[in-house]
């Protein structure tokens, strides 16, 4: 197996990065900043950031077929048109609950846009439990939340049959799995396929790989993992020099590469001290496996 390099490729820290993407046409990484609503574009070939700011904190970010990106910024979806950096709201959920926000999201096989939501946390971690839902945006423009009581909705994949609905809400320690009705975008049979160790603390953003293994990001845990879904063993732990790994995807000319996000908002002064690479983005080289492409919103 050849050697693992993990090297910062972004110096620019982020508060809390989240969802990479790769976009294949620009090469770049396409990430969010969320709580300083920023959504950024760093060009592999150039290592130059563009980044755009919204009026909310953003969440998640993903491309668009039509062109473009679509994006979760507070509680609602938008269309983001990158050259005039205008944002166009599709929906609005949660409109009871004037203190969440959305938090990951990911768009599935059929152009779908998965994305869940949280309460407002009061200190990275803390916040009201059971306050958050998963919702779905069809290419039609029609949402459907699909379950409630959710307290931290978190990563989320599908097989690469296309028959599972991997998912993840961060404070049941627990990545979970679901059957998936590509034709509907429906979900049942929830069960659980992983549980987190100790010190694995808890799971956060997370990606699959062409063999159909999965990588969770290990906020607080410094280390994404590699997780079999069907045996629910763990087969590899890579570690960072970042506390507060947030999430991961793969990504580079042939999706041998996988970034990951961290966070330095919420470390002590101390252990921010200790950790000058907190909050970058990460490549991760060598690992002996590839990534799929990400989907694109189709609507």
């Amino acid at each position: 197996m050849s050697s693992i390099k993990i090297e910062s490729v972004v110096l620019d820290s982020s508060k809390c990065g989240e969802s990479p993407v790769w976009e294949e046409k620009s090469n770049s990484l396409l990430y969010v900043d969320i709580p300083s609503n920023k959504i950024f574009r760093w060009d592999s070939l150039t290592k130059q950031v563009q980044e755009i700011t919204v009026d909310s904190s953003v969440s998640s970010v993903a491309i668009r077929q039509s062109g473009g990106y679509v994006a979760t910024v507070g509680t609602r979806f938008c269309t983001l048109n990158w050259e005039d950096q205008s944002l166009t709201v599709l929906y609005t959920v949660d409109k009871d609950k004037k203190n969440n926000r959305f938090n990951d999201g990911k768009v599935d096989p059929a152009g779908r846009y998965f994305a869940g939501t949280m309460a407002g946390e009061t200190a990275p971690g803390v916040l009201e439990r059971h306050q958050g839902s998963l919702y779905v945006l069809f290419p039609n423009g029609t949402v459907e939340k699909y379950f409630d009581h959710v307290d931290i909705s978190n990563g989320l994949d599908w097989s690469l049959d296309h028959k599972i609905f991997y998912y993840i809400d961060s404070l049941s320690y627990s990545v979970d799995a679901f059957d998936y009705d590509l034709q509907t975008g429906k979900i049942a049979n929830r069960r659980s396929v992983y549980k987190m160790e100790k010190e694995e603390y808890i799971p956060d953003g997370m990606c699959i790989d062409n063999e159909g293994k999965l990588w969770v990001a290990c906020y607080n845990g410094g280390r994404v993992i590699r997780l079999d879904p069907e045996t629910g063993k763990r087969l590899q732990t890579v570690k960072l020099p970042a506390e507060k790994t947030t999430s991961c995807c793969f990504g580079g000319k042939d999706y041998s590469e996988l970034y990951v996000t961290s966070a330095w908002g919420g470390l002590d002064p101390d252990k921010l001290a200790r950790q000058p690479e907190a909050g970058r983005i990460f490549k991760i080289t060598g690992l002996g496996v590839k990534g799929i492409a990400p989907y694109a919103f189709a609507g």
